[in-house]
């Protein structure tokens, strides 16, 4: 691919974001806050080294240390509803390993997340729509058996929550690392209630639509039917799902290297090199993801490889600390109102919102879906 083409491709989202900062309002005054993290919680990872897995020794001790510091790192702060920052798991489908998945439902039931689907396919040779179809439901059931994932006002099937390995949703990185068109119609008739991939930004699978909540506007059986789709307005419940949740993409023209200004992005990544921060809070701030009509509910959905060991300080260290202090004392003082949520609860919030509810956001958290074995309406 020319250099040319390379940047067409990677940088389509840059007119639409353009546009939208010119016309798009961000609100004053106070505002809610609703920050999710999806981790793409592979404990298996081995940093560039693609499809190589750490030894299941070295899977347990990690999850092992995770669910031991955890806790201690985030549980000092916080939020406005009296809840603690939590990671929404997302699991590898296709490194399924019953004991340690088991370690981590027991964590998530003493409040520290949720535990939802994650899938790599497609790596060596294009996926099937059948064996997708296949890995997906015996996750999703054995998952739900655990009392992990979540049932629509509490009833029927189990309903999952998704992020796509490699960003590559729907085949949206031409044939690579997927291969199946029709994904969105799978995931969609599996039970799948929202996609969480995006920004997938610096990557081809990146679309031009961005800082959005919204439906598929392109038939579910297309490639990539999330192209293009209808923004997620007040008084308007949504129909097509699963619904795409994006994490704000957004230019950072204040930033230095050395002194000298040295524009860039921000895709909203949690990694060691670049841990939150509250300045980066304000540029996804900034971004106002919202769904229309409720402009002071403000969605930023992070993203992070939690089990990465590089990213070990962004996820439990003292620049995480740091991030959630200051947010707090920010907080007191009157310029925001946190609320730390799990993929599930994110969408709860944003279907509430669609409803024309109004009030605490926190309120909703378990206003549709709800976990498995979980009661009470909001």
């Amino acid at each position: 691919m020319s250099l040319s083409s390379k940047v067409r491709t990677t940088l389509r989202w840059l007119p639409s974001y353009v546009w939208q900062r010119a016309v798009r309002r961000v609100p004053r005054g106070r505002v809610h806050l609703i920050i999710a993290v999806a981790d793409h919680f592979e404990p298996a990872i081995v940093p560039r080294h693609g499809p190589e897995r750490a030894s299941r020794d070295e899977q347990e001790r990690r999850l092992n240390h995770w669910c031991q510091e955890y806790p201690r790192s985030v549980d000092p702060w916080r939020d406005a509803d009296g809840y603690p920052f939590r990671h929404t798991y997302f699991y590898p489908a296709e490194q399924c390993d019953q004991g340690l998945l088991a370690q981590l439902a027991d964590h998530c039931r003493q409040g520290w997340g949720e535990v939802e689907i994650h899938l790599h396919h497609g790596l060596e040779a294009p996926d099937s729509s059948e064996n997708t179809r296949r890995v997906l439901i015996e996750f999703r059931d054995w998952l739900a058996a655990q009392g992990c994932l979540s049932r629509w006002n509490g009833d029927g099937s189990a309903r999952y929550a998704f992020v796509h390995g490699n960003f590559a949703l729907a085949n949206s990185a031409q044939g690579r690392y997927c291969g199946v068109d029709d994904e969105m119609q799978i995931l969609s008739e599996t039970g799948c209630y929202a996609d969480l991939t995006l920004p997938s930004a610096p990557f081809i699978s990146q679309t031009a639509k961005v800082n959005s909540l919204y439906e598929c506007g392109l038939p579910l059986d297309h490639r990539a039917p999330h192209r293009r789709g209808d923004d997620l307005q007040c008084g308007r419940a949504p129909a097509v799902f699963p619904l795409i949740v994006q994490g704000p993409l957004v230019v950072d023209l204040r930033r230095r290297k050395a002194g000298r200004p040295a524009p860039s992005f921000d895709n909203s990544q949690l990694t060691g090199r670049q841990p939150p921060t509250l300045k980066r809070l304000r540029l996804w701030q900034r971004a106002a993801i919202s769904v229309r009509g409720r402009l002071d509910w403000i969605f930023i959905k992070l993203h992070c490889h939690g089990m990465d060991p590089r990213d070990e300080d962004a996820m439990l260290g003292e620049p995480h600390q740091r991030f959630l202090r200051d947010l707090a004392e920010n907080s007191r003082a009157g310029g925001v109102v946190p609320h730390f949520v799990t993929a599930r609860e994110m969408v709860n919030i944003a279907l509430a919102a669609c409803d024309g509810r109004d009030g605490n956001p926190g309120d909703y958290r378990d206003y549709r879906l709800r976990l498995i074995g979980k009661t009470g309406a909001a």
